[in-house]
């Protein structure tokens, strides 16, 4: 998810447990809860730093467990520095470290949603998981944070307009529904993409049967998906809904044959950017086309559509001379791939 959900479910959420609260909790909450994020100025480095690190040192549990210390540490000498009321109470280092441990799982939870991926096991794997259940950027959720934020303010502020007084139980309740909402959501979508996957599993493409799929959610409707299949073949791509009365059409979908044996694509398997590149992609496709004074090497993860510009979807280049000899090599962010 993008910071700004991040930040939006923290606030949920710190509205939602208002009356346990210490001091600074609800800074605690959202601190916590976007914290993780500062992992994509790798993307400032360029793709090959990126891929390694984004989602991974600061997603990680290792690095985690070091995040959120940090982030209690920090409050607990702020809260020392402050004066504070006599009815304030002090600030526990653990109870600094709970709440700010409930924060960054909240956003684990939510990138574990998506389909990018976490490392959780960096720097010991470099495996990611992802439940590939919403969009980097899902606008139900955002919808549902937005309304559960603004909407029980708005009706206290109508009520004190009409002389009732106002408080703030009307707030930690939206707030509460509005987590429950997400939770449902996210159960919902478990749902859609569990049938998702069965469906892939259970038809033909172009005659040949599916030996691995990855179903991937698409932006708008719950109900829009896109499907990967890998037969002994071909990896096949495919967009399709689930809504009610939707036909699923198999022979839709669009054939890339796995390439050849050949000495360019051994060769570019071999290369650096390749072996990077293999220990984080999910779905990778290797292609090998040729130049007028050799040939190029590309490859790329499926998981991504060719038309993804998200700073996730990185490929690898590698152009050789007709003797094989590297003359470029690199990684790149697909989104400013040129010819």
């Amino acid at each position: 998810m993008e910071p700004v959900t991040h930040a939006l479910a923290s606030l949920a959420l710190a509205r939602a447990t208002q009356k346990r609260l210490p001091r600074f909790g609800t800074a605690i909450l959202i601190v916590s809860g976007v914290a993780a994020d500062l992992d994509y100025v790798s993307y400032f480095t360029g793709p090959g730093a990126f891929l390694r690190f984004h989602r991974a040192v600061l997603h990680s549990l290792p690095g985690i467990l070091v995040l959120v210390s940090l982030i209690a540490g920090v409050f607990c000498w702020t809260n020392r520095r402050l004066p504070t009321k006599k009815t304030v109470l002090p600030l526990p280092f653990i109870v600094a470290f709970t709440f700010a441990c409930l924060g960054a799982s909240r956003h684990l939870m939510l990138d574990l949603s998506g389909g990018e991926g976490v490392q959780l096991l960096w720097p010991f794997r470099t495996s990611s998981f992802a439940w590939n259940l919403t969009t980097n950027f899902d606008v139900w959720i955002l919808i549902f944070l937005v309304a559960g934020l603004l909407m029980p303010g708005l009706f206290r502020l109508v009520s004190e307009e009409i002389g009732e007084r106002g408080n703030t139980e009307g707030l930690r309740h939206g707030a509460s529904i509005t987590m429950l909402l997400l939770f449902a959501y996210l159960g919902a979508r478990g749902i859609l993409h569990r049938h998702a996957v069965d469906l892939l599993y259970s038809r033909e493409f172009h005659g040949r049967a599916p030996v691995f799929v990855g179903a991937f959610p698409q932006h708008g409707s719950p109900f829009n998906w896109r499907g990967v299949v890998f037969t002994d073949s071909t990896i096949e791509e495919l967009n399709f809904s689930l809504a009610p009365g939707a036909q699923f059409d198999p022979d839709r979908s669009q054939s890339h044959f796995k390439p050849q044996e050949s000495a360019a694509l051994d060769a570019g398997e071999q290369t650096a950017a390749a072996r990077t590149f293999l220990k984080y992609a999910r779905f990778p496709l290797a292609s090998v086309y040729p130049l007028d004074n050799g040939s190029r090497f590309e490859l790329r993860d499926l998981q991504f559509a060719s038309d993804d510009t998200s700073p996730a979807n990185i490929i690898v280049r590698v152009d050789f001379d007709v003797s094989l000899r590297v003359k470029r090599e690199e990684l790149l962010f697909a989104s400013s791939r040129s010819p």
